[in-house]
């Protein structure tokens, strides 16, 4: 009986300690093989052979590669989105240069924690694959940003804040995942100094 490809959901639904386990023993091995083989070879075999499992009692959980692939993206998005939107909830109180700073940072650290799945995640994995979930991230900290501006009337001079939080993120996000994938001979803190100086010249803040 040939597998049906388009669905990306578990075949089963975890509810047993047990299932869950196999559930997160099979995320683990997709997450293994994504980062020693890539993307191209990316393949249900090899995800279950580095689970030590058959490939039938893969498919009892997973319907096919994309599904799993799909699990240790979501992990890995989530994962970010969790580091960094905690660390501004905390720095909520902050002002200025400093809310900005602290952006940059979170940011930095949440993408430093695994480069080579980053990597894997912009440099290899169609765009298309992955838009949903990083829009989802960026509307987290557009949230918190905007929450940031309309709580601190002449913070900026536009009274836009949905735009002005989109340009900072966007400018903000941008830069530090190509600080982080690419490595250049920047400390972290001229880095940080820089992104600061960019922000605060747009947004007209001392």
């Amino acid at each position: 009986m040939a597998r049906r490809e388009h669905s990306l959901a578990p075949r089963k639904h975890p509810q047993q300690q047990r299932s869950r386990a196999m559930v997160e023993r099979i995320i683990a091995a997709g997450r293994e093989v994504l980062l020693r083989d890539g993307y191209d070879a990316f393949s249900t075999n090899r995800v279950a052979d580095q689970a030590g499992i058959s490939p039938g009692s893969l498919y009892q959980y997973f319907p096919n590669k994309a599904a799993i692939m799909a699990a240790v993206i979501d992990r890995y998005s989530d994962d970010v989105a969790d580091r960094v939107a905690g660390a501004l909830t905390e720095r909520l109180g902050d002002v200025g240069p400093a809310m900005i700073r602290a952006t940059a940072n979170a940011l930095v650290d949440a993408l430093a924690a695994n480069v080579d799945l980053l990597r894997v995640v912009i440099e290899d994995l169609p765009a298309a694959s992955n838009l949903d979930r990083r829009r989802a991230l960026e509307q987290r900290v557009r949230e918190l940003v905007m929450a940031y501006l309309a709580a601190r009337p002449g913070t900026t001079r536009s009274t836009d804040h949905a735009t002005t939080a989109w340009v900072l993120v966007m400018a903000i996000e941008n830069l530090t995942v190509r600080y982080v994938l690419d490595g250049p001979a920047i400390s972290r803190e001229l880095f940080l100094d820089e992104v600061v100086a960019l922000c605060t010249g747009y947004l007209a803040i001392a």
